[in-house]
């Protein structure tokens, strides 16, 4: 890519009519949206030299305020979830845009802004691939989960934008290929400006938070999101195939865990999106015929891309695999056991308070939610609901409750409000005795 530019200077955007402010954060006119079409200060090119980012170290540790932070990953098209492109602005210091291939070792960056706040929009995406260039905050404000906070209805940044600040960002370029070298001006472009008004944006929506009363319902919720750990490898990934809900046979899903297992491998090899090795509906279709031969298997619609009968040698060799496995080694049709409770439609025939005790505890958090303006499950994680419901503690009481909502993850804020009336609703559950047979004519 082309070397370091040298970082931009401060400059503020245009910006439109901005809608009147409702506290709970819905506009109560529909904004002007003034398209923003350019970064204030140009586009930077790309930094991707050590001397290119010692010259943003310095900058970005002498501006002022609040971070703007964004990142942009090459999913669908690339294994795994990696940033190709980290975008950042803060007063002061004008826009940057680091290659992270290039330069895979930010931590100089993230040194340089300990203890300023980043302002991200659905941070939980981003924050795994920038902790893998050693980018970490020590603080952040997520204007994404402000929006559901306040019970926005839309919470996609170019919505929220326009909504709050009356501008419109272009959105066409965000599910391109990343990493794609060198990365068109276009995308640059949109890049620059996904950070251009990003700390105004916060700075809006502190406002609302404040004025709603949740100015500490959001900071604890940021924090979470800020801490929250790598999440645990999933158990038998290979069943999130879609489609395969429809198989009923367990020798089916044994071609289903080797066609899914083989594809992860190649696609791992050649670094390359699953889905673009083979789609799910190919695995789906092959398990659903079990192919004895290649031309059977290239027989199949699914089947017929060029790509896939190049490898049709590899897919039949992992479906012959799941065919000659004995009776013992193929898969369960229900998964691996698990403490999570069972679907919530059988609770009323296996243990019918616990049914009575859930319906009263959604209708509960559903009322609350409706009440202070967020969404349920913002309010309170449904997992852990229906385990509360299903195994309530002994005794029921606020204390007992909140301590069981703790432990699962649940903060402070969230209990605070809930834990007492949830445990009213627990102990009220009754059982609806049966109906009596209509009487016949």
């Amino acid at each position: 890519m082309t070397s370091t530019a040298p970082v931009g200077e401060p400059g503020s955007p245009t910006t439109g009519a901005a809608p009147t402010d409702d506290p709970q954060g819905s506009a109560q006119t529909t904004p002007e949206v003034t398209p923003l079409t350019a970064p204030a200060d140009g586009v930077p090119r790309v930094l991707d030299s050590p001397s290119g980012l010692a010259r943003a170290v310095t900058a970005f540790a002498a501006g002022t305020g609040p971070v703007a932070v964004d990142a942009e990953r090459a999913s669908g098209y690339r294994y795994g979830q990696a940033t190709y492109l980290v975008q950042m602005r803060r007063e002061g210091a004008g826009t940057i845009l680091i290659d992270p291939v290039a330069l895979p070792d930010l931590s100089s960056l993230s040194e340089a802004l300990d203890g300023v706040e980043w302002v991200l929009h659905a941070a939980s995406q981003d924050l795994p691939g920038l902790a893998e260039q050693n980018l970490v905050p020590s603080a952040i404000f997520d204007t994404e989960l402000a929006a559901r906070i306040l019970g926005m209805e839309r919470v996609g940044l170019a919505a929220v934008v326009a909504e709050v600040l009356g501008l419109g960002l272009a959105k066409e370029h965000s599910a391109v290929d990343w990493s794609t070298r060198p990365l068109p001006e276009a995308w640059l472009l949109y890049a620059a400006l996904d950070v251009e008004v990003l700390v105004e944006l916060r700075d809006r929506m502190a406002e609302r938070l404040e004025a709603a009363g949740k100015t500490e319902w959001a900071r604890q919720e940021f924090e979470a999101v800020r801490l929250a750990a790598p999440a645990a490898p999933r158990v038998d990934p290979w069943r999130r195939v879609s489609g395969s809900h429809t198989l009923r046979q367990a020798r089916q899903l044994a071609v289903v865990r080797e066609l899914w297992t083989t594809r992860d491998e190649n696609a791992r090899k050649r670094d390359v999106a699953p889905g673009r090795v083979l789609p799910d509906r190919a695995i789906v279709a092959a398990a659903q015929a079990m192919p004895r031969t290649v031309p059977a298997l290239t027989a199949l619609p699914a089947f017929s891309g060029k790509g896939t009968q190049r490898r049709a040698v590899l897919w039949q060799s992992a479906i012959d695999r799941a065919l000659a496995l004995p009776q013992s080694e193929l898969p369960t049709l229900h998964g691996p056991r698990s403490d999570a409770p069972p679907s919530p439609r059988a609770w009323v025939d296996r243990d019918p308070l616990a049914a009575a005790r859930l319906d009263a505890a959604r209708d509960l958090v559903t009322r609350m939610g409706e009440e202070h303006h967020i969404p349920v499950e913002n309010l309170l994680q449904p997992d852990a609901l229906r385990r509360l419901c299903w195994t309530p503690p002994e005794p029921i009481t606020p204390e007992t409750v909140t301590e069981f909502l703790r432990g699962r993850g649940a903060r402070a804020w969230q209990t605070d409000l809930l834990a007492g009336p949830l445990a009213t609703a627990l102990t009220e559950a009754k059982v609806a005795p049966p109906q009596a047979p209509a009487a016949s004519a």
